[in-house]
């Protein structure tokens, strides 16, 4: 039970990291605090026993609970490991917590991500999401000014179409794209096809479907035949999909954890890869 059974990828052309990655939103629990912190923590660092190198994270995540929770539990930090935070997303007037892809706001939370993640450098810093009152092309050009102050190492959009990825892409490089897509939501192919010829990482949120796809008939029938779960299906066609694809599903359950990297060494025919891209897993 390896991450690492799901291939390499490099992002950037320069860091390597495990294609099943971990995705830390569920880590701050109920009401944003975990019911036991020490065993967040233990789910980290079972994380990173079982080979993944890649945690995704973000300043909104709890807000902040997330990111201290990953540096409390691995700080100092494996050398091989990549901690991906996300800022553009957080208070913002009467708003409460919105969109703010302002620069001053970009600026504000990677300080913040640095101070909890207790870092110098972030290793991938990922717009959360889109503004519209604000130009993606100011949101990344924050961003690489970041990157030129060396307060980050790459950079990432999250929730783009073809158009906002290209003009990010106009301002600085782009290693990784986050975009909802699975099984049942293939909103974002064209995406996902700009990133394989690019050789730009793709990172699927809720891979899984938060379990949606749990009661699907084909999924079920592919999973049985291979005496797993429909979860462990869902994330070994991902993998097949593409070879920039990169999940990074979530959990707070160290059981599922380790199911969902179990998930890495699953390997489906060429026609089960094809009936469930067909049905969609229905």
């Amino acid at each position: 039970m390896s991450a690492d059974l799901a291939g390499r990828i490099e992002l950037g052309g320069e860091v390597a990291a495990s294609r099943l990655g971990f995705g830390a939103m569920r880590l701050p629990g109920v009401r944003n605090r975990p019911q036991d912190p020490q065993e967040a923590h233990r789910l980290l660092r079972r994380a990173i026993e079982l080979g993944v190198d890649v945690i995704d994270t973000a300043h909104a995540y709890g807000p902040e609970t997330s990111e201290r929770l990953i540096a409390e539990a691995l700080h100092p930090y494996p050398p091989d490991l990549i901690v991906a935070t996300k800022g553009g997303y957080g208070p913002r007037g009467s708003r409460g917590w919105a969109a703010d892809g302002r620069p001053e706001a970009i600026r504000r939370h990677c300080e913040r991500s640095l101070e909890l993640l207790r870092l110098d450098r972030i290793d991938l810093l990922q717009l959360h999401t889109l503004d519209p009152a604000v130009p993606i092309e100011e949101s990344v050009g924050a961003m690489v000014e970041l990157q030129g102050e060396g307060k980050i190492r790459m950079i990432g959009v999250s929730n783009v179409g073809v158009d906002e990825l290209a003009r990010a892409r106009a301002v600085g490089e782009i290693v990784s794209v986050q975009n909802r897509y699975n099984l049942s939501d293939r909103e974002s192919e064209d995406v996902l096809v700009v990133c394989e010829r690019a050789g730009i990482a793709f990172l699927p949120w809720f891979p899984i479907g938060a379990g949606a796809l749990a009661g699907a008939s084909e999924l079920q029938a592919v999973a049985d035949a291979h005496g797993a779960t429909a979860a462990q299906v869902a994330i070994a066609w991902l993998l097949q999909r593409s070879p920039v694809m990169l999940p990074i599903p979530g959990t707070s359950s160290i059981p599922h954890l380790e199911q969902n990297v179990a998930a890495a060494g699953l390997r489906l025919s060429a026609e089960e890869v094809g009936r469930l891209s067909t049905g969609g897993g229905t």
